[in-house]
C-alpha cells in the first residue's frame, strides 16, 4: 500500500457493504440478501468500479484513508481474494495510513480457519464477531445459524488470527432477566476481547419479529426493565475495563472501533455496494450517498453507469450541524462545542444546555458537552432537546 501522512482532518474512511447472507434473521432490518449462488470476481469488480467513481469525485487531492470496514450482510461468506481486490483497489485509489485499521464482519457459522488467515493475508486486522447470544436456545429464537459452542470457536479462532477482535451481544431479549444477563455478560467479558458490541433488542419495522411483536407472540423487556439492563452492563463493563465510549459501543482504552467513532465525530466517508451509505466532503460542502439496495439493481446500475449511487444531495449546513450535534452525543466523550461552533457558526442554545444540566442530564466541562449516564438513558429526549 502506498503510505503517506496528512493532517488529521483530511482523514477519510471506506464502508464497503457485502449484502449477501446464508440466512436472514427475524430482527435485523439490513440491507441482506438470501442468493444460492454467486460471482464474486463480478461483485468484487462491481465495488472497485464504484470506488473508482468515488475517488473521481474527489479529484487529485484524495484525502488519507484511515479506516476500511467490511459490513453486511456477511462479510465472511467473501473469499479472501475478494477482500484483497477491494483492499487493492482502494491502496492505487487513496493514500493510506501506515497505521490503517481494517475490520471484517463475522459470523461464527461462517468463520473457518483457513478464510480467516486469508483475510489476515489480505490486511485484515480487526474482527468483528457477531455472536449475539451465549446459549443455544437464545441463538435458536435470534434465528442464527451457529450454537454457542460453535460462536466460543469461532471467538477461539479469531482471537489467535487478528490482533483486535470485537464481539457482539443482543440483549433485552424476550424473557430475559437482570440476573441472566449478568451471567450472561460476565461470561463474554471473561473471553477478554479488546472491544465489545452490546446491542439491546429494537423491534424493526417489516422484520418478522415486528409482525410477531404487534400479534404478541413476542413480548420483550418493558422500559423499566430494559434501563436496569441497560444500567447492569454499565456498571460491568466498567469495570472489567471496558467502558462504554459510546451507547452500545464498549473497549479497552485505546481499542475503541476507529471506523465507528470516524461516524460519530461526523467525519467523511464512501459508502460503496448495494444499499451503502456515505458523507462526502466535495469542494467544502457535504454530500449524503446512498446506493441501490437490490444487489443485481445495483450491479446492473454499475455496469451501465460506474456507480449504483441513487443519490447524491448536498446537506445544508444546518441539517449538517444537526446530523453532527446527534452522532457526537452518542459518544461518552461527547462535542467539542468550540470546534462545533467554529466548523457550523452556531452552537446549541445555551439556556437548554443549563436547563438539561439541572436536570442532570448533560455536563459541560472545559467546552465540551456530553450526556451523564442519566442523560444517555434518555438520549433520543436530550437530542431532542438541543437540536430542534
Amino acid at each position: 500500500m502506498n503510505h503517506r501522512t496528512l493532517r488529521k482532518e483530511e482523514d477519510f474512511g471506506i464502508y464497503v457493504h457485502w449484502p449477501f447472507c446464508a440466512a436472514k434473521c427475524p430482527y435485523c432490518d439490513f440491507n441482506s440478501h438470501v442468493r444460492s449462488s454467486i460471482d464474486e470476481s463480478g461483485w468484487a469488480q462491481g465495488i472497485v468500479r464504484e470506488l473508482e467513481y468515488v475517488a473521481a469525485l474527489q479529484g487529485n487531492a484524495r484525502p488519507l484513508v484511515r479506516t476500511i470496514f467490511f459490513g453486511g450482510g456477511t462479510p465472511s461468506l467473501m473469499s479472501g481474494q475478494v477482500v484483497e481486490t477491494v483492499l487493492a483497489a482502494i491502496a492505487r485509489l487513496w493514500p493510506v495510513a501506515n497505521d490503517i485499521e481494517i475490520t471484517l464482519e463475522s459470523n461464527p457459522a461462517s468463520a473457518d480457519a483457513g478464510r480467516f488467515a486469508d483475510y489476515r493475508a489480505a490486511g485484515v486486522n480487526r474482527l468483528s464477531l457477531g455472536v449475539q447470544a451465549l446459549g443455544d436456545a437464545d441463538l435458536k429464537a435470534l434465528g442464527r445459524l451457529h450454537n454457542a459452542a460453535e460462536a466460543k470457536q469461532a471467538l477461539s479462532l479469531a482471537l489467535k488470527t487478528f490482533d483486535r477482535v470485537s464481539l457482539d451481544l443482543i440483549y433485552a431479549r424476550p424473557g430475559q432477566g437482570v440476573e441472566a444477563w449478568r451471567v450472561e455478560l460476565k461470561e463474554a467479558l471473561a473471553f477478554g476481547t479488546e472491544h465489545l458490541s452490546l446491542y439491546q433488542l429494537t423491534i424493526e419495522p417489516a422484520t418478522p419479529f415486528a409482525a410477531l411483536h404487534r400479534s404478541g407472540a413476542l413480548v420483550i423487556p418493558d422500559d423499566d426493565l430494559a434501563a436496569a439492563l441497560y444500567e447492569t452492563t454499565q456498571e460491568m463493563t466498567e469495570a472489567a475495563g471496558v467502558a462504554a465510549y459510546e451507547i452500545s459501543n464498549h473497549a479497552r482504552a485505546g481499542a475503541e472501533a476507529r471506523h465507528n467513532l470516524l461516524y460519530w465525530r461526523y467525519g467523511s466517508y464512501a459508502g460503496v455496494g448495494p444499499g451503502a451509505h456515505g458523507r462526502l466532503d466535495l469542494d467544502g460542502r457535504r454530500f449524503a450517498t446512498s446506493t441501490e439496495r437490490l444487489p443485481e439493481r445495483w450491479q446492473e446500475k454499475v455496469a451501465r453507469d460506474g456507480h449504483g449511487m441513487t443519490e447524491m444531495s448536498e446537506i445544508a449546513p444546518a441539517d449538517a450541524a444537526r446530523e453532527h450535534l446527534l452522532m457526537n452525543l452518542r459518544l461518552a466523550e461527547g462535542i467539542d462545542l468550540a470546534a462545533y461552533r467554529a466548523r457550523w457558526q452556531t452552537a446549541p442554545d445555551a439556556a437548554r444546555i443549563a436547563a438539561l444540566a439541572d436536570e442532570g442530564l448533560v455536563v459541560v466541562r472545559d467546552d465540551r458537552l456530553a450526556a451523564t449516564p442519566r442523560g444517555r438513558l434518555v438520549l433520543n429526549s436530550v437530542i431532542a432537546a438541543l437540536a430542534d
